[in-house]
């Protein structure tokens, strides 16, 4: 490359956010794996799908009942905190890569559909929900390959998730917070 087009080139950790989520955008660009991003991110939005696996897991294991409803409470509250990180933070989406799917905002740091899967995937993994987890991870990548989010915003977020479950993992299952 010429030192002119360097110039244009983003650099560092922002260098590699940016081709890592052009790399992973391409893959978009098969209609299959492009539907599976846009049905992915469709469910994840406000943390749909991890609502409706918790009440699910609530209203078929009732012996537990209780630990899935907090389950479900943590997982939304680490997506409310996620939004108000990115409010806080306030960068920008990818500008670079045609986006997959609309977005409710601008912001994307941290992804709140990776905040809300990884608090799924601790929480209700803890209960014995062997699928989340998968879920959880294929939610985290449909947002990198539908162009919404850097690898940053989605491994902040699945941080802010996971730390956020694991805080209130003895309160899920009925101990003391």
């Amino acid at each position: 490359m010429d030192d002119q087009h360097d110039l244009f080139r983003p650099r560092g950790l922002h260098g590699v956010d940016h081709r890592i989520v052009s790399a992973l955008r391409a893959c978009g660009s098969d209609p299959r794996v492009a539907g599976a991003a846009r049905a992915l991110s469709w469910a994840g939005e406000h943390g749909a799908v991890w609502v409706a696996a918790g009440l699910t897991g609530a209203a078929v294991d009732r012996p537990r009942r209780g630990a899935w409803l907090r389950g479900t409470a943590l997982t939304a509250g680490a997506h409310a905190a996620s939004s108000v990180v990115k409010r806080v933070v306030r960068r920008p989406r990818p500008a670079h890569v045609e986006p997959l799917v609309g977005t409710v905002g601008r912001h994307s740091f941290p992804s709140s559909h990776a905040t809300s899967a990884a608090a799924a995937a601790v929480a209700f993994g803890a209960l014995g929900a062997r699928a989340v987890p998968p879920l959880a991870a294929a939610v985290c990548v449909s947002r990198l390959v539908a162009g919404v989010h850097y690898p940053s915003d989605v491994a902040a977020g699945a941080a802010l998730g996971a730390l956020t479950a694991r805080l209130g993992a003895r309160w899920m299952t009925g101990g003391t917070a």
